[in-house]
């Protein structure tokens, strides 16, 4: 069987793909669940990299858990309630915690349906791109669920409450044109135009300083939750730290020799 979740780096952008087409890309499975947080472990600590990608295999971004597995309460649904709420606590939860506090810039390049959990990964990551084929759905209370991988937090702070609400409350799926006028998305692209321009605009991003790029990512990241003194005693020590590095040295120099010119 082949790799749940690929990897592949060209220059310093990193490009991560759900690999099962064949139950369009559910990530609930251990096996990809456990590919997915090694190769995010990778990322970040590889200071090689400057922005991810990440994408489905075949016509799916993510059909989210597997629906056969929940009706059989089988795999990862298996158990007493105890055992399936540590099931989500040591499965699919893992996730959101690497996902979407990764250092470097995320993009997800959503090629076709991004369902449930599939649908609170993209929200995730940091920038997000559809193709015509995408669709959008917070599908869990329409199968008696709950969002129980972050959605309820990950998707107000995407389209505001109101919209969240009715993404929750109703599970009806949201098209690519929706959802750029819903903020959901950053752009929409012909399918076939997808994945370049996801790596053209991760090109953009990881020409910049790495280590600013991943300090400026945390700025953000904690400016969501975090009163503006903190955040500037915060910024006050990245900014004292990006001084120091051979990036800075180098850039900052070209730069001031250009305004001289």
């Amino acid at each position: 069987m082949s790799d749940p979740v690929l990897f592949q780096q060209d220059g310093k952008v990193a490009t991560v793909t759900l690999n099962r087409p064949d139950t369009r890309n559910s990530v609930t499975a251990p096996e990809v669940l456990d590919a997915l947080e090694a190769i995010l472990h990778r990322i970040n600590t590889d200071r090689s990299i400057s922005a991810m990608i990440l994408t489905g295999a075949g016509s799916a971004f993510s059909s989210g858990g597997n629906l056969k597995e929940m009706a059989a309460k089988s795999g990862s649904f298996a158990g007493d309630p105890n055992t399936v709420r540590e099931g989500y606590r040591s499965g699919i939860q893992r996730i959101p915690k690497l996902l979407y506090d990764l250092d470097v810039p995320t993009i997800a390049a959503v090629n076709g349906p991004a369902i449930g959990a599939g649908c609170d990964f993209t929200l995730m990551c940091d920038i997000r791109i559809a193709s015509e084929n995408a669709v959008f759905a917070e599908s869990f209370v329409r199968l008696g669920l709950i969002p129980g991988d972050g959605g309820a937090w990950l998707l107000p702070r995407a389209i505001g409450m109101s919209r969240a609400a009715e993404m929750t409350f109703t599970s009806d799926p949201v098209d690519a044109e929706t959802a750029l006028e819903w903020g959901l998305v950053s752009r929409v692209v012909p399918a076939d135009g997808l994945m370049q321009s996801a790596m053209e605009l991760a090109e953009r991003i990881s020409r910049n300083s790495g280590p600013a790029l991943r300090m400026a990512k945390k700025l953000l990241r904690e400016g969501q939750h975090t009163r503006i003194d903190t955040l500037l005693e915060l910024s006050a020590a990245m900014q004292a730290v990006a001084h120091e590095t051979s990036e800075y040295d180098e850039r900052i120099t070209k730069a001031a020799a250009k305004f001289r010119d």
